[in-house]
Parts: structure tokens; C-alpha cells; sequence
């Protein structure tokens, strides 16, 4: 969830908080509501998978957030950005693993961790990768044998593949990957550096070692 202004720094975007991509009848009906009365020009969905408002002037955006029912202007440290899933398993037939679940459990585990920079992850059921997962911060994806976790993908200004970590992963063992890497880029990383950086100075055997991998 964020406010922040726009390119002309006249209007501001406000994004409410649909993590993964998904919302509710109930939630999509309270989104229409907020945009009539305010007068919400445009409706954008993001790449990360949430709804963003655009273009009303800043004085209208505390207003905006109480209506939706949200806390204003949420102010978090530099963290998880956002989490993606695809809809994995149980409602695409190429899903191999439930995407949606383990997302829910990264969201619930690491979205209010302070770390060095911003961090984008993307979980994906098979892999076709929908959700892009060697391109995000951490990257994970489904076989039948199990997830595959990948850290250090970039797919901004400068685009990285991520470095696989770890194959044939339950969804615990998983978890524990991804909470072990954040832990190491943590500690080690430089301010503002993001994970693609890091890992472009950090030996893969160096960082798995360090991690008992």
C-alpha cells in the first residue's frame, strides 16, 4: 500500500491493499464506490499484482485512504515491496505447486521486515514462471518434485537472472531458504543495494556456504 505522486508531482496514485492480485466482490464494490465519490480519473492494475488510483490532487488522499477503510499513507522501512502469485495448483491446470498458499505464508512472514532495500518476490506455480521469478528479488517456483527457490533476480534498468538456490523444496523448507538469504543479504548488504547487486559481488559457493546450503 502506498500514496505517492505521480510524474508531475500534481496528481498522486494511492494503492490499495490487494495483495497477489486478488480481491473480493465485496472489496471490488468498495473500490467502485471510492472512485465514483472521488472522482478517480483512472484505475490502473499494476505489475505487482495491485490496484492503483491515479490522478487526484494530494488533498483528497488521507480522505481516499479512510474511505477504503485503510490506514493513511502506511509508512514502512525498506522491505518487501510486494509478493506476486500466479493462481497456481488449485486453479490452473499447469500448476504444480499451490502458489497462492506459500505467497500468503511469505506475505504473512517477511512483508514487515526491515532490509537494506526494496525486495520484489514472485511465486510461481510451474515453471512457465508467470509471476517472473528469476527477475524478482526472490524467486520461487513449482515442480511436481517440489519449489524451487532463486535469489538475486533483477528485471529493471540493469536486468539480472537470479542464481537458483535451492531445488525439490517443500513449502517449510521454502520458507526457511528465503528467510535464511534475506538474513544473509541483511546483514551484509550495503544501504539501497539491492539483492541483484549484492549477488553480483557476492560468489554464489560463498553464499551458499555461509548459509549451510
Amino acid at each position: 500500500m502506498s500514496s505517492e505522486p505521480t510524474a508531475n508531482h500534481k496528481t498522486y496514485a494511492i494503492i490499495p491493499d490487494t495483495q497477489m492480485g486478488m480481491v473480493s466482490i465485496d472489496s471490488l464494490e468498495k473500490i467502485s464506490r471510492v472512485a465514483r465519490k472521488h472522482n478517480i480519473p483512472l484505475i490502473k492494475i499494476t505489475s505487482a499484482q495491485r490496484l492503483a488510483f491515479c490522478g487526484f490532487h494530494q488533498d483528497s488522499s488521507e480522505k481516499i485512504w479512510q474511505d477504503m477503510g485503510l490506514d493513511t499513507v502506511p509508512k514502512k522501512p525498506a522491505g518487501v515491496h510486494y509478493v506476486q502469485a500466479c493462481p497456481g495448483i488449485k486453479w490452473c491446470k499447469y500448476g504444480c505447486q499451490d502458489s497462492l498458499a506459500l505467497g500468503a505464508r511469505i506475505k504473512d512472514t517477511f512483508m514487515d521486515i526491515s532490509l537494506p532495500a526494496k525486495t520484489k518476490i514472485g511465486v510461481s506455480g510451474c515453471s512457465m514462471n508467470c509471476c517472473e521469478s528469476y527477475v524478482r528479488d526472490v524467486g520461487v517456483f513449482g515442480k511436481k518434485t517440489g519449489w524451487t527457490v532463486i535469489f538475486g533476480g533483477n528485471g529493471g534498468g540493469l536486468p539480472r537472472i537470479g542464481d537458483i538456490i535451492a531445488e525439490g523444496l517443500t513449502d517449510d523448507q521454502a520458507l526457511e531458504h528465503i528467510e535464511r538469504c534475506l538474513g544473509y543479504y541483511k546483514e551484509n548488504a550495503r544501504k539501497r543495494e539491492r539483492t541483484a547487486r549484492f549477488m553480483e559481488r557476492t560468489p554464489l559457493e560463498t553464499f551458499k556456504e555461509s548459509l549451510g546450503f
